[in-house]
This record gives structure tokens, C-alpha cells and sequence, in this order.
């Protein structure tokens, strides 16, 4: 399927490894011109390389900033003549206790994965409307609809974003913008391995042990990957997809077990 993209302009934050890069892969593999965006100069620009190198890819941008700071998100949008594309990403808060985590801790979680979505959508949304064709995806967590314990600063910054999305995500439709979230699961990232090394840590067990246990509990029977999570963010990105938006998909191996 042609997803009706290519010449389009995406900018995609936290791309230079993981469920972001694997989104920019996706993206670049369908002839969109992408500027990715993440704080380690020397990671992004070995994923802009790889990047490059896909067969029929546009134009790759690399731009080394921290997207929580103004200074990062006005060099991110620099780099774009125009974003027709947004995907919104940033590294997860660290695990742990909820009493440990001070006033700091929590604005800081927020700026990451609240408030720096919504600036950058504040900042694209409209110019999108005006051309007649746009779409946002945030990368949040499924944490947001079966929340982790030891992921509170996640589980309460993400769920915030995800009640703004909520009610901005209509706005704009009529003129062919959509915003939806995709809830990753339990995904082969560094993220994981990190959450993962910290519950053994705290139950005193072999990761290996506690990375068999979480195995056990996914239907599918293993971890996501990044490109089969980038393979649905460049759907939702598509031509194809003006008719959703507001929603959540969760991409988590049918581990939730709910049925709403």
C-alpha cells in the first residue's frame, strides 16, 4: 500500500534509537522527508546514515537538541521547511518509588512527556490546517491505561497528555489534521531492559529470570520491535488515516485484557 506521503515533512523527536527511530525508519521508507531529533549527537547521526541509505528515502535532517527545552524544539522546527508530520517522543522518567520523587522529579516528568508534546503541537497544528493535511502521533505508554507501579512519574505525566489530546484532537479535523497516541507495551528497547534491570534489582532476582516472566505474561509470546511499532505510526501518518483521530492504540501483544 502506497501510504500517500512521500515529499511530506516529518519531524520525529527521540529518533536516534528505538520505538522513534523505528517510527523515522518507517516514515523514510515511504519517501518522507524526515528531521530527526535527539539529545546524543553521535547516535542520531549513525541512524541518519542508516536512515539515508533506505531505498527510495527523501531528504534526512539530523538535529542534536534536548526537545524539552525551547531552544531544542525551536532548532528541531528550523530544520523543517514545513512539518506535515509530527511524531512527539521522549525518554520515559526514571522507575522507582513514589516517595523518593520530589516536586523536581515531577515537573520534570511533565516538561518531558506532557508539556513538550503540547508545545510542539501548539507550534505545527495550525500551519497543518491551513494546508489541508496533517497528522500528529504521540508516543506514549500503555502505562496510560494499565499503569506500572514503579513507572508513577510515567504512568501520571502521560496520562495527562493523553487528556489533552483528548480534547484538542477534534479541532482540526475538518481540514484534514488528526492527533492520536500510539501505548507501547513492552517493546525490545533500552527502555525496557532498564525497567526490567530495575524491577530484578528491586525483587533481588536474575534479570533473565524477571525478562521471562514479563515474556510470559504477552499473548504473543515475546517483546515488540521498534519496526513493527514504526510500521503503525506511519499508518496513522498516512493519507489513509484522516478518518481517526482522538484515539489510543495500544500495541502490546494483547497483554492489557481488558475489553475497553
Amino acid at each position: 500500500m502506497d501510504l500517500g506521503i512521500a515529499g511530506r515533512w516529518a519531524l520525529v523527536c527521540g529518533a536516534s534509537k528505538g520505538l522513534g527511530l523505528g517510527c523515522a525508519r518507517a516514515l523514510a521508507g515511504e519517501g518522507a522527508n524526515v528531521a530527526i531529533v535527539a539529545r546524543g549527537a553521535d547516535a542520531l547521526e549513525a541512524a541518519a546514515m542508516e536512515l539515508r541509505a533506505l531505498p527510495g528515502a527523501g531528504q534526512v535532517v539530523a538535529v542534536a537538541a534536548d526537545i524539552t527545552t525551547a531552544a531544542g524544539r525551536a532548532a528541531a522546527l528550523a530544520a523543517c521547511p514545513q512539518v506535515d508530520i509530527l511524531v512527539t517522543n521522549a525518554g520515559g522518567p526514571p522507575p522507582g518509588d513514589f516517595r523518593d520523587w520530589d516536586r523536581e522529579r515531577w515537573l520534570a516528568a511533565l516538561d518531558a512527556n506532557m508539556l513538550t508534546p503540547i508545545e510542539l503541537i501548539r507550534a505545527t497544528v495550525d500551519a497543518m490546517a491551513a494546508r489541508g493535511f496533517g497528522r500528529v502521533v504521540n508516543i506514549t505508554s500503555s502505562s496510560v491505561k494499565a499503569p506500572i507501579d514503579i513507572l508513577g512519574l510515567s504512568n501520571g505525566a502521560r496520562s495527562g497528555l493523553t487528556g489533552f489530546v483528548a480534547g484538542v484532537a477534534r479541532t482540526h479535523l475538518a481540514r484534514n489534521v488528526t492527533i492520536n497516541n500510539l501505548l507501547p507495551g513492552a517493546f525490545d528497547t533500552d527502555r525496557l531492559r532498564g525497567t526490567l534491570q530495575a524491577s530484578a534489582q528491586r525483587q533481588q532476582q536474575p534479570l533473565d529470570e524477571v525478562a521471562a516472566r514479563r515474556r510470559a505474561g504477552i499473548p504473543a509470546g515475546r517483546f515488540g520491535t521498534p519496526d513493527e511499532f514504526g510500521a503503525a505510526c506511519a499508518f496513522l501518518c498516512s493519507a489513509h488515516a484522516g478518518y481517526i483521530t482522538g484515539q489510543n492504540l495500544l500495541l502490546d501483544g494483547g497483554a492489557y485484557p481488558g475489553t475497553f
